[in-house]
């Protein structure tokens, strides 16, 4: 085990709630005990110090290879214009040893790594992308990030995403809100559709009464805008992964945005087919209407 995980938390005795997976979780002094509602297992501890120092230490691991500082990492293509490089993989190995220490008894699901069923039967999954955005990492801009959820029963309980060429970590817990660099965040509290800040390049005629912000590459970091009330809506329609969205939708959704596929279904993670159609994060008021909006589109794709 790294020097950089090991634990410094405190034993104290904290309060105890029941999220709405039915997950009991005791958070003491900078820890938290996972375990299900029902059932002789012990409780799992999980140590939240030691979970962020994992997440920053991937996060540090994948800028150490950054083209953006000169280096050159090895890249190729996983097929269908699909890049990859050898940072993903060495931080994915990273996070799947590092983790699976902190928590043995959870499943892994992740975008670098060969997917098995054996994590179907496991009450907890971590859920990673160990670069998303690697389209930016490649090209050394900063639209990247690390992306690391602990979900149980199809929800995610914690989310983090570290973004080190931006200097930001974002954090959220089941029920107990979401911030950035320690400040807590409220998500776009927008209430009409058109004039709507959506993070992209173009947009089609259809959506020329939306406004364009900055897009990273990220899908998580995207998402993420809509928790810090910098875009008011995030849309997609294709196929994509959990590992891609499961850390930032519950940061946009304890941040206080609506999260959801392009149909309006909320997500449910460590599916057997770990994949969606499409992904609708906005302000709560206007996602109704964009539902609709998008309702035509979506089914003529899926």
């Amino acid at each position: 085990m790294s020097h950089c995980t090991q634990a410094v938390a405190g034993r104290l005795a904290g309060n105890v709630h029941t999220n709405e997976c039915g997950t009991a979780i005791a958070v003491q002094q900078g820890c938290a005990c996972f375990g299900p509602r029902l059932g002789s297992s012990p409780q799992a501890m999980l140590d939240y110090p030691r979970l962020e120092a994992i997440v920053r230490a991937a996060g540090r691991m994948a800028l150490a290879q950054w083209p953006g500082h000169g280096h050159a990492p090895d890249v190729w293509d996983k097929g269908s214009d699909d890049p990859v490089s050898a940072a993903d993989l060495a931080v994915d190995a990273f996070l799947k040893a590092e983790l699976g220490a902190l928590l043995p008894s959870a499943g892994w699901l992740s975008e670098e790594t060969a997917d098995t069923a054996d994590r179907l039967d496991r009450s907890l999954c971590w859920v990673v992308d160990p670069i998303d955005g690697t389209r930016d990492f490649v090209r050394g801009r900063s639209g990247w990030c690390v992306s690391v959820a602990l979900v149980s029963a199809g929800r995610a309980l914690i989310g983090m995403i570290d973004a080190p060429v931006r200097g930001e970590m974002w954090i959220a817990t089941a029920g107990r809100g979401a911030t950035r660099n320690g400040v807590p965040l409220v998500a776009s509290t927008r209430d009409t559709l058109p004039g709507a800040r959506v993070p992209a390049d173009s947009l089609p005629k259809v959506d020329a009464d939306l406004v364009m912000v900055d897009r990273p590459n990220s899908i998580a970091l995207r998402i993420a805008m809509v928790a810090a009330n910098e875009a008011d809506l995030l849309a997609t329609l294709r196929w994509g992964f959990e590992w891609d969205i499961a850390a930032a939708c519950l940061i946009a959704r304890e941040a206080g945005a609506a999260v959801s596929d392009a149909f309006g279904v909320p997500f449910d993670f460590n599916k057997r087919d770990p994949r969606a159609f499409g992904l609708l994060v906005t302000a709560p008021a206007i996602h109704t209407a964009a539902v609709a909006r998008l309702a035509e589109r979506a089914a003529r794709l899926v």
